[in-house]
C-alpha cells in the first residue's frame, strides 16, 4: 500500500505546485487498490490534502527501513531467491528457444507425414496394379505382341490378318482411350499401318492383273485412310508411276526402237489400266465416268496420250529412214485403234506429227541430193564415156508405163546419175509413208530440186570456159536433163502419189536450160554453115544468162510458200514440148490410179551406178 501511495505522490505534487497547468492530468487507474486510495483522497479536505504528501513520505521511510531490516535479516533467502529467479529466467529462455525450434520443425514434420502417406498410398496402388497385372499377364502379353505380329504379317504379305489386327486395336483404342498401354499400342500399330499402306500402294505400282488390283483396292477400303475419290486418285497415280517407269526404262539411244516399244506399251498397258479402273469402280458406267468420278479417268488418259504425242513430236525428227517412220506410224495407228475400244482413239492427232517428219525428211534428202549434184558437177572432167546400150534407152517412152527402172543412158553423165540416185533414194524413203496432205508440198520440193539443178547448169555455163569438145558433152548432159531426168523424176513422183506428176511444172524448170541448148545448137549450125560469130560475141553469149535464171528465184519463192501452206495449185499439161532446134521431148501422161499403197518394185534396183572416168 505504501508503494502505491509513493507512485501517486508525484503526480499530485506536480499538480499542486504547478500553477501554470491549465487542467489536471487525467488519471488512468486500473488497480482496485489505487481506485480506493483515490476515492479516499477525494474525501479529504484541503488541509488534509496538504499534509498527505508528508504523511506519504514518512510512511515511505518507515517502509524502506523495514525492508532494509528484513533484507539484512533474511539476505540468504533473498540471494537464493535471486539465484533461483536468475536460473528460472535462463531456463525459461532456453525452453522458449526450444519451443520456437519445435514450432519451426512442426511444418516439416507435417509435410513428411503427408509425403509418407502419399508414398504409402502410391505403393498400395502399385501393389494393387501389380496384383492386377499378375492376374492378367497372359492377356496383356498378347496385346503387347500385336504390333510385332502385325509387322510380321505385313512383311510376309498376309494383309488380311494385318488388317484384322489393325481393326481390333482401333476398337480397343475407342473403348479404352485413356489407358497408356492402349495409347502406346495404338501408336505402334499406326506406324505399322503406314508401312502396310506403303506396301499396298507399291503393289499398284507393279504389273499386276485385275484380280490382284481388286484385292489391293479392297485393302485400301478396309484401311479407311482415303475416301472413295482419293482411292480412285491413288489408283491412277500408282498406275501412272508404273507406266512411266517401264517407259523410262526403255533405251532412248535408238529412237526407232524407243518409239516402237512406247507405242506397244501404251497400246497394251493403257488399255489394261482403263479396263481395270472400270471393273474395280463398277458404279461407273461406260461413257459416264466424268459424271461420277469428276473425270479422273479421262483426265489421266488424256494426260498419257498427250505425253505420248509430245514424245513423238520430239523424237520423230530423229528418224531418218522412211520404212522406220512408216512402221512407227502403223504401230501408233494400231495403238489408237485398240484404245478406241475404250473411247481413247487418238489417230486423228497423228497425221500432223508424221506429216512434219516426212516433210523434213524429204527436204533433207533433196537438199543432200542437190548438194551432191553440185559437188559432182564442180569436180566433173568432161571426158566422153562409151555409150550404154543395155537396158533402157535415152527416152522415157522406151518402156512400159509400169516400169520405173532408171534409164541407163544417164550413166553417161555422172552428175545427173548422182542426182537421180539421190531423188530415187528420197522417193524410196517417201513411198513407205506418203501423206496425202503433203502431195502438193512435196511436189514443189521436187520441183525446187529440179530448178536448183537447172540453175546450177546455167551457172556453170555462165561461169566456166570450156572447150568445144567439152561444150558438146555439156550440151548432151543438158539435153539428157531435159529429155530423161526431168520426165523420169516426175514419173517416179507420180508413182508415189497418184496424179502427182501433174503438180510439177517442168516447163518453168526447163525453160532456161532449153534456151541454153537452143542457143548453143544454133551457134553450132552457124559454124557448120560458115556464119561464124566472133569470140567476143561468143563470150557475151556465155556471160548473158537466159531469162529463166531470173524466173527461177520466183519459182523457188512459190515453192517455199506452198511448202509453208501445205498446198499447191500447180498443174502439168502432160504433153511434149517443142525445143527451138526442133527436138521434141515427150513427157508421158500418167494415168490416175487408185492409190492403196504406192511402192516401187522391190525386185528392181532403182539406183543408177555412176562412175566417172
Amino acid at each position: 500500500m505504501a508503494e502505491k501511495l509513493l507512485d501517486f505522490s508525484q503526480p499530485f505534487d506536480v499538480g499542486i505546485s504547478g500553477a501554470a497547468v491549465a487542467s489536471p492530468l487525467p488519471l488512468q487507474i486500473s488497480n482496485p487498490s489505487q481506485q480506493a486510495y483515490v476515492s479516499e483522497l477525494l474525501s479529504f479536505n484541503l488541509e488534509r490534502l496538504h499534509k498527505e504528501p508528508e504523511l506519504l513520505r514518512v510512511d515511505g521511510e518507515r517502509i524502506r527501513r523495514q525492508m532494509q531490516e528484513v533484507a539484512v535479516g533474511h539476505y540468504r533467502a533473498f540471494i537464493s531467491a535471486a539465484d533461483a529467479v536468475q536460473n528460472i529466467t535462463h531456463e525459461i529462455t532456453s525452453v522458449d528457444e526450444h519451443l520456437k525450434t519445435l514450432i519451426a520443425e512442426i511444418p516439416k514434420l507435417i509435410t513428411g507425414c503427408n509425403d509418407f502417406m502419399d508414398d504409402a498410398q502410391q505403393i498400395l496402388e502399385k501393389r494393387q496394379l501389380n496384383r492386377t497385372l499378375l492376374a492378367n499377364h497372359s492377356s496383356l502379353l498378347d496385346l503387347l505382341e500385336i504390333p510385332q505380329l502385325m509387322d510380321t504379317c505385313v512383311r510376309n504379305g498376309n494383309y488380311d490378318e494385318a488388317l484384322d489386327l489393325e481393326a481390333f486395336v482401333t476398337k480397343l483404342a475407342t473403348m479404352h482411350s485413356r489407358l497408356p498401354v492402349i495409347q502406346s499400342l495404338e501408336a505402334d500399330v499406326r506406324q505399322t499401318t503406314q508401312s502396310l499402306l506403303a506396301q499396298i500402294l507399291q503393289r499398284l505400282r507393279s504389273n499386276i492383273p485385275l484380280p490382284e488390283c481388286l484385292r489391293v483396292i479392297g485393302y485400301l477400303r478396309r484401311l479407311a485412310v482415303f475416301n472413295e475419290h482419293e482411292i480412285r486418285l491413288q489408283f491412277l497415280r500408282c498406275r501412272e508411276a508404273w507406266l512411266v517407269g517401264i517407259i523410262d526404262d526403255l533405251d532412248q539411244s535408238n529412237p526407232y526402237e524407243y518409239l516402237k516399244k512406247m507405242a506397244e506399251y501404251h497400246r497394251v498397258h493403257l488399255f489394261d489400266v482403263v479396263m481395270q479402273y472400270r471393273a474395280i469402280f463398277s458404279d461407273d458406267t461406260s461413257g459416264h465416268e466424268e459424271n461420277t468420278d469428276g473425270g479422273l479417268l479421262y483426265s489421266w488418259a488424256m494426260h498419257r496420250i498427250s505425253s505420248h504425242l509430245n514424245v513423238l513430236r520430239e523424237i520423230l525428227p530423229q528418224i531418218t529412214e522412211g520404212p522406220n517412220l512408216a512402221f512407227i506410224l502403223d504401230q501408233c495407228m494400231y495403238c489408237g485403234m485398240s484404245l478406241g475400244r475404250v473411247g481413247l482413239d487418238f489417230r486423228g492427232l497423228l497425221p500432223p506429227l508424221f506429216e512434219s517428219s516426212v516433210h523434213n525428211l524429204f527436204m533433207r534428202n533433196m537438199s543432200v541430193t542437190v548438194d551432191n549434184f553440185q559437188h559432182v558437177l564442180d569436180s566433173h572432167r568432161w571426158v566422153p564415156l562409151p555409150p550404154v546400150t543395155l537396158g533402157r534407152g535415152t527416152s522415157s517412152l522406151d518402156h512400159s508405163p509400169d516400169d520405173v527402172a532408171p534409164p541407163y543412158s544417164i550413166m553417161e553423165h555422172p552428175p545427173l546419175a548422182a542426182f537421180v540416185n539421190g531423188v530415187l533414194a528420197a522417193l524410196n524413203e517417201l513411198r513407205h509413208c506418203a501423206p496425202i496432205n503433203l502431195k502438193a508440198t512435196l511436189a514443189l520440193e521436187l520441183q525446187c530440186a529440179l530448178q536448183s539443178v537447172a540453175n546450177s547448169l546455167l551457172r556453170y555455163n555462165a561461169t566456166r570456159i570450156v572447150k568445144d569438145s567439152e561444150k558438146t558433152l555439156f550440151l548432151a548432159m543438158c539435153r539428157a536433163f531435159i529429155e530423161v531426168v526431168c520426165p523420169y523424176c516426175t514419173l517416179c513422183f507420180g508413182k508415189c502419189y497418184s496424179g502427182g506428176s501433174a503438180l510439177i511444172q517442168t516447163n518453168e524448170v526447163l525453160e532456161g536450160v532449153r534456151k541454153l541448148v537452143s542457143t548453143q545448137t544454133s551457134y553450132s549450125k552457124e559454124i557448120r554453115n560458115g556464119t561464124h560469130r566472133t569470140s567476143s560475141d561468143l563470150n557475151d553469149l556465155r556471160q548473158t544468162p537466159p531469162p529463166s535464171v531470173a524466173t527461177s528465184e520466183a519459182t523457188n519463192g512459190k515453192a517455199q510458200d506452198a511448202s509453208a501452206n501445205g498446198n499447191g495449185n500447180l498443174t502439168e499439161n502432160g504433153h511434149g514440148s517443142e525445143l527451138e532446134d526442133g527436138v521434141e521431148v515427150d513427157t508421158p501422161a500418167v494415168d490416175d490410179e487408185p492409190r492403196e499403197e504406192p511402192t516401187f518394185d522391190s525386185n528392181v534396183s532403182t539406183d543408177v551406178q555412176a562412175s566417172e572416168s
